[in-house]
């Protein structure tokens, strides 16, 4: 928790800035609270923090749901040769008029692996991030090659967000078919129509505004996605402006009614930019879109601890709960003295948590227990 003179300062910043927004200076408030939480790099993990949409809504009002034309809806690709290596690279996509890169990553195949359909991670780095090093920090790739996955990285503009942070506060991406989450749909259907991705197992998860967004995406398009995993997040609808976020983000706050998807939450009991009881409300709001599905879960515990370090305070209370065949539909991981970090992360990217329980395992072990019901064959 910030000292007491530390507290003092970002009150009186915060009251600066609401009169500053109360008479149309938003760019001012905005560059004030940056200064007050960012006036020093910390030396520790860097902290991420949201701040105001840049992004440029669509004047044309499109329609709530992602119509990819014909040529460029799923169609498995064949492989064209008796083998693959494996890739990561980069690209770019193009958007409402903005163009955002992303990471792409394929795992090697050979054998009875080449030409099969592959699960598709989508991750979504956090503020003051971008692909390639959540990519580093995270070290999903080398999990999903073990599991023959598919890892895109969508990464956020200075443009749309001079600290690189997802809008998941601003209502204009707070709606499918549009924005950010409009972008984010659409690019994981353009990956899926051109790669062997499987349409039933396509999973989204993210770190701080990078959960947060993802926890909007994942409740704007239940059809695309089979789980979510929040990590250090917020519910979706938890804020509609930056004065709301930072609320959020240091009190807690409630979201809105979310779709029924399984769910993945983990959050360090220490963390300082996003309040931990958060993960209770991403938790309880998946809890009650479930059970209303008609699903019975039954609640367990246990305690986790760290991978790397045995021993240490740096262990997860983990709570789950259950359908009646054992399958693990929320997740819920409380990571001791756990900072705003990726836990079990690797230290050669930002933000993340070498000492905790491996948050990378964990998700897309609960991911690949879930899939969409397919399709009859004709």
């Amino acid at each position: 928790m910030p000292s007491s003179r530390a507290q003092k300062s970002i009150n009186q910043a915060m009251f600066k800035a609401t009169k500053l927004t109360g008479v149309g200076k938003l760019l001012d408030a905005t560059r004030l609270i940056q200064r007050t939480l960012f006036g020093a790099e910390p030396s520790a993990a860097p902290q991420s923090t949201p701040t105001p949409a840049q992004a440029k809504p669509d004047a044309n009002n499109p329609p709530a749901v992602i119509i990819l034309p014909a040529a460029d809806r799923y169609q498995p690709t064949p492989a064209a040769t008796p083998g693959r290596k494996a890739s990561f690279s980069k690209h770019a996509f193009a958007f409402e008029g903005d163009t955002y890169p992303y990471h792409l990553y394929i795992p090697a195949a050979t054998g009875d692996a080449v030409g099969k359909l592959m699960p598709l991670v989508v991750l979504l780095h956090g503020c003051k991030q971008d692909a390639l090093d959540f990519a580093n920090g995270t070290a999903m790739n080398t999990l999903a090659g073990a599991h023959n996955a598919m890892v895109l990285y969508p990464e956020q503009t200075t443009s749309g967000n001079a600290m690189r942070c997802w809008n998941w506060f601003d209502p204009s991406h707070q709606q499918a078919g549009r924005g950010e989450p409009g972008m984010i749909a659409a690019l994981t259907q353009k990956i899926m129509a051109q790669h062997s991705a499987d349409p039933a197992r396509v999973y989204v998860a993210g770190l701080s505004a990078g959960g947060a967004m993802a926890a909007v995406v994942a409740g704007l398009y239940p059809n695309l996605f089979a789980a979510v995993g929040v990590h250090s997040g917020l519910a979706a609808g938890a804020a509609q402006d930056v004065m709301s976020a930072f609320s959020a983000m240091r009190s807690g706050a409630k979201g809105h009614k979310t779709s029924a998807l399984p769910t993945i939450v983990f959050h360090g009991t220490a963390d300082t930019t996003v309040n931990p009881d958060n993960s209770e409300f991403i938790t309880d709001a998946a809890l009650v879109a479930l059970k209303a599905s008609g699903l019975s879960l039954t609640k367990t515990k246990s305690n986790i601890e760290s991978s790397s370090t045995p021993g240490k305070p740096d262990h997860a209370e983990r709570t789950v709960y259950s359908n009646a065949s054992g399958t693990p539909f929320v997740e819920s991981w409380r990571v001791m003295a756990g900072p705003h970090a990726w836990s079990g992360g690797n230290a050669q990217g930002s933000y993340t948590d070498p000492d905790g329980p491996d948050a990378s395992g964990a998700m897309l072990a609960f991911f690949l227990r879930h899939e969409k019901v397919r399709a009859a064959a004709n």
